[in-house]
């Protein structure tokens, strides 16, 4: 059974969540061994500083590690060489002019915490070590930049794949009557995963070709019908959408504690949920009135110290239809 949040913690709230890019999330996803820059140029101690002239000026860089073998032991920077050239000191090893111990980035690690390290210590290039600190790559800010449209453009295709796919489902099957059927167990009190079913549901419509006004109406309906579950149930319930090409039939269900008011439930503002729920920014008594709203048809039957039965229509009109390949604009 999950466990209550901590009312002490700050929790996210929807609209935050919605603002969330997927860029942010790659952020999160990626790690620094899918974007850093492999066979990196590096110096070695005993070089002398008119060699790391010579390589930055060869290969058009801006730093270059220093490696003892293939263990990482510092960092010659531009401002070191500046350094070096403005106390004509060219014959001078790279030892005496490299940065010892500098800052790292594993490459297990997510390139959030890159993207932290770049903030915190000012650094243009991070070099990329194992957990024995052999030299694996360089990582810079347009090695992130480029690593992450090489993932967005893969996000894209995959999703356009996915869409056509999705789209065609419904005319690739004949039968007099042909449905999807969307099955999700919510559990009671689960407010970490609070709305992943009606993102799901969400997703599916407008890979199946929905316009985004029906895919928006009924992701909203699904999230109060599911939020309800998690706020009010006993043991949680079930969220059971199909879609046919011209419809959407939405059913919630659970085994209690059921509605004493039905008529009083329909009301706006009106809400059981406790002190608790309310302080985490829940149960404001909307949820039915929301969902109303969202759908074309509605019906609520409960019975109560038993259980509820929530049944929604969205109707589409032919411009709407999902699958048969229509595609959302």
């Amino acid at each position: 059974m999950a466990t209550e949040p901590d009312s002490s913690s700050r929790i996210i709230t929807d609209q935050e969540v919605q603002q969330i890019t997927r860029t942010e999330e790659l952020a999160y996803e990626l790690k620094v061994e899918e974007v850093m820059t492999r066979n990196v140029k590096c110096l070695e101690p005993d070089m002398q500083m008119s060699q790391a002239l010579e390589m930055f000026r060869s290969e058009r860089i801006s730093g270059a590690p220093v490696v003892c073998g293939d263990i990482l032991c510092g960092i010659v920077s531009l401002e070191d060489l500046i350094r070096c050239l403005t106390n004509y000191d060219l014959d001078a090893l790279v030892r005496e002019y490299m940065s010892a111990n500098p800052v790292t980035i594993r490459y297990t690690d997510p390139v959030v915490e890159a993207l932290k390290l770049f903030v915190t210590t000012k650094h243009g290039r991070l070099p990329v070590v194992d957990e024995h600190n052999r030299m694996l790559g360089i990582l810079t800010k347009g090695d992130i930049t480029m690593g992450m449209l090489e993932a967005l453009q893969k996000d894209f295709q995959a999703e356009e794949l996915r869409r056509y796919r999705a789209s065609h489902l419904f005319e690739d099957i004949v039968s007099d009557r042909t449905s999807l059927i969307l099955r999700y167990n919510i559990k009671p009190r689960d407010f970490t995963n609070g709305g992943a079913a009606s993102s799901n549901i969400k997703r599916a419509l407008v890979r199946l070709g929905a316009n985004p006004q029906i895919a928006r109406r009924c992701g909203i309906a699904v999230y109060e019908a599911e939020m309800n579950l998690i706020i009010h149930t006993i043991n949680g319930g079930v969220i059971r959408v199909e879609i046919e090409p011209h419809q959407i039939s939405i059913e919630a269900t659970d085994d209690g504690p059921g509605i004493k008011d039905v008529e009083l439930a329909m009301r706006p503002g009106y809400s059981t949920a406790s002190d608790s729920v309310r302080e985490l920014g829940f149960g404001a008594g909307m949820g039915l009135v929301n969902i109303q709203r969202c759908v074309d048809n509605m019906k609520l039957e409960s019975t109560f110290g038993k259980g509820t039965r929530l049944r929604m229509k969205i109707f589409m009109n032919p411009d709407a239809s999902v699958g048969e390949g229509h595609s959302a604009h």
